[in-house]
């Protein structure tokens, strides 16, 4: 079992690491994305119970290689603590995170990104020069907006490596300049009512709006024509550019908030097919979001309809109904709880690259959850995954598991427990600036400073850690001597038991 740290309730998230060196488990495919994950039983670290004076953990059960699971963290640990974070911020752009009332960062499904990028291999084969020229000259003579739109793109593809490719720096800009403009010219075109037979492309008009929701193509950023844009290529069924509308009207980017009309457009997009707005409706349905009433019968509809098609992008569905399927959340009978079928569709989301669902896993194979067997060498390569997307409970894991370490799996080491909880505490983790505060106190992975300490607690502290608020009150009443003693002790060698709750990190 991982090591626990003092006072930090359950497991963290994100991360990469020089010189890392997983272990991949049969199961494990690639990954890639995010979220926050919300669960009761399993994830609070305090069941953590590992005798400070072992510096193996017990957690060698399930565990049979020697192969080491990670390699050390090398990371230069800044100055003071920065305050946490703050919640933040609507982006509309393409690609980018934004934050809405369920807490979720998801994307719509488009085609911008994957334009792009197929443009910009292109590069290579159709460069600068005549190529560039005849293909200028096919977009002009072709009546197909779709190809028009792609010529544009590629300009925007092309202008974006102009400036690693030019020795020139001023003329690399002119140059960028010039076929911004050209791509601009294009794309407003295609985006007016007079453009194509049909009208006006509702493609264009989504792309166009999405460069001024990000200020790209030297555009400045205008939520309010962003807006209109989204909404006018909405009424020729974009799906993607109604859940755009939906999220404008959600969180009053260039309109007023309007809840209603919010999901008015989250239906309408998800009816078109729209995964990320499928998980949305069902999200607002669920917990009753957005002030409608909470309808689970149709919530956890759409959200199978979502994880029936979720990927790389929207993963999120599949997290969602794995806990449902665990038997957390009200579904009013509508789901009876499988916790094989839990663990498969986490697993699915794990494998498609998302955080939440990765830390879920290294949790389940750490106390055998979801009847699972327990099996060290699991549980650290999801949370590795996990953590190497920064999230702030996979690397407060990892910490405990550095902490007693894992025999034939992994190598105990106080540097990287202290090193990894400290990722975790920069991020604003309560729990993990009590365990750094815990760790300078008593000197584990680090010089030990009982005025450092205190700094940690006090950041634990004034989120409402209890350990935090207890050790403070603590240290209060200490003596100049006992102090000193605190700074001297040796956690490992004073003989510890694994039932005190100081040993007790997470």
């Amino acid at each position: 079992m991982t090591a626990p740290i003092p006072g930090a309730p359950g497991p963290p998230p994100q991360f990469p690491v020089s010189g890392a060196l997983r272990i991949e488990p049969a199961d494990m495919l690639a990954t890639q994305n995010f979220e926050d994950i919300h669960s009761d039983s399993g994830s609070d670290i305090g069941d953590r119970r590992v005798s400070v004076a072992s510096s193996n953990g017990g957690g060698s059960e399930a565990g049979s290689t020697s192969e080491t699971v990670r390699a050390p963290m090398s990371a230069q640990i800044p100055g003071p603590p920065p305050p946490p974070p703050s919640n933040g911020g609507l982006s509309i752009a393409p690609g980018l995170v934004r934050t809405d009332s369920d807490n979720s960062s998801i994307r719509s499904t488009n085609t911008t990104a994957t334009a792009s990028g197929r443009h910009r291999q292109n590069i290579t084969t159709l460069p600068n020069g005549e190529s560039l020229e005849m293909y200028r000259q096919n977009a002009k003579k072709s009546g197909d907006p779709g190809v028009q739109l792609d010529f544009a793109k590629f300009l925007i593809a092309t202008a974006d490596t102009v400036m690693d490719s030019d020795p020139d720096p001023k003329r690399a800009k002119k140059t960028q300049d010039s076929l911004y403009a050209e791509a601009l010219k294009w794309i407003k075109k295609l985006s007016k009512s007079e453009s194509g037979r049909g009208g006006a492309y509702p493609e264009a008009m989504f792309y166009l709006a999405e460069c001024y929701g990000n200020g790209s193509i030297g555009l400045h950023v205008d939520h309010d024509r962003a807006f209109t844009l989204y909404v006018q290529a909405s009424k020729q069924n974009h799906a993607a550019a109604a859940y755009r509308a939906a999220v404008c009207y959600e969180v009053g980017a260039g309109t007023k908030k309007d809840y209603a009309r919010s999901v008015q457009f989250y239906r309408k997009s998800a009816a078109l097919g729209d995964t990320a707005a499928m998980y949305k409706l069902g999200m607002i349905l669920l917990n009753g979001l957005l002030n409608q009433p909470k309808n689970p019968r149709e919530g956890i509809t759409w959200l199978k309809r979502a994880g029936s098609q979720a990927d790389e992008t929207t993963p999120h569905a599949l997290h969602e109904l794995a806990q449902l399927y665990e038997g957390k959340g009200e579904t009013n009978g509508l789901v009876i709880p499988d916790p094989a079928y839990a663990h498969d569709l986490y697993r699915r989301g794990a494998q498609l690259g998302y955080s939440p669902s990765q830390y879920k896993l290294g949790v389940c194979y750490e106390y055998g959850l979801l009847d699972l067997p327990i099996d060290p060498r699991r549980s650290i390569a999801w949370y590795t995954r996990s953590a190497e997307q920064g999230d702030p409970e996979a690397e407060l894991a990892l910490s405990g598991w550095y902490l007693t370490g894992a025999d034939g799996v992994l190598k105990q080491s106080d540097t990287e427990a202290y090193l990894w909880a400290r990722k975790a505490a920069d991020k604003g983790l309560a729990k993990a600036e009590y365990a750094v505060g815990y760790y300078s106190e008593h000197g584990v992975g680090v010089k030990s400073d009982v005025e450092e300490a205190r700094k940690w607690y006090m950041r634990a502290a004034a989120q409402n850690n209890k350990r935090a608020v207890q050790r403070l009150k603590e240290l209060k009443g200490f003596s100049g001597a006992a102090q000193e003693k605190g700074r001297s002790g040796n956690w490992r060698k004073d003989g510890a038991n694994a039932n005190d709750k100081d040993c007790t990190i997470m």
